[in-house]
């Protein structure tokens, strides 16, 4: 059973059934200590990562115990960013920091070029597969996922995928039982699909 993480950061409705898809059956915790037991844990999230403040020092000590016990954490979105340092969005909320460095706005101005560009950065984009990883297995490089976040991660030794809108950021991390992807799987067609299925396989591995 994956706990899927609720601290009020959107709504769930299309992870879980991007998840069921995938074969997971899913629950919700209602309080940390709902979290012992789970096969694994998903932090999602949307939005401002200010959110992530309610993930609590109870709800961190949850998450930590089961990365203890063997069981594998994937962020998604805000959930790739809460799992750096921190953020320049919110100074005062710190990140798990199970990855090195802070998380920055993107660009208004394309460095390159001078040209402005929207921020957030909504739409597919094309992932860079920085190194093999469980993650992107079956994946070609160059495939497209969907984004949407006006705040990106920055290239780290996790780093496993990159993508590009104006500088490049990390797409994706993967680090033992650490994984995290800023765009959203839910959204990506089969690609997501794929990523969620090898990420579960991970699960069953460490299960």
């Amino acid at each position: 059973m994956i706990a899927l993480i609720d601290y009020g950061a959107g709504n769930l409705t299309s992870v879980r059934k991007a998840l069921a898809a995938a074969g997971a059956a899913v629950f919700t915790p209602a309080a940390p200590a709902d979290v012992a037991g789970a096969a694994g844990v998903i932090v999602p999230g949307v939005g401002h990562v200010g959110s992530t403040r309610t993930l609590d020092h109870a709800g961190r000590h949850a998450i930590l115990e089961r990365l203890d016990a063997g069981r594998p954490l994937l962020g998604i979105c805000v959930g790739l960013q809460w799992l750096f340092a921190g953020s320049t969005e919110a100074a005062d909320v710190p990140g798990f920091a199970v990855c090195q460095g802070m998380c920055d706005r993107l660009p208004d101005v394309e460095p390159a070029t001078g040209a402005r560009q929207k921020v957030p950065h909504v739409g597919w984009n094309t992932l860079t597969l920085a190194r093999p990883s469980r993650l992107f297995t079956g994946v070609a490089p160059g495939s497209h996922v969907y984004f949407t976040h006006s705040y990106a991660a920055p290239l780290a030794r996790a780093t496993v995928a990159t993508a590009t809108y104006g500088v490049e950021f990390t797409a994706a991390v993967e680090d033992g039982l650490v994984s995290g992807v800023q765009f959203h799987p839910e959204k990506s067609g089969q690609v997501g699909l794929q990523v969620l299925r090898n990420w579960l396989a991970g699960v069953r591995r460490t299960s």
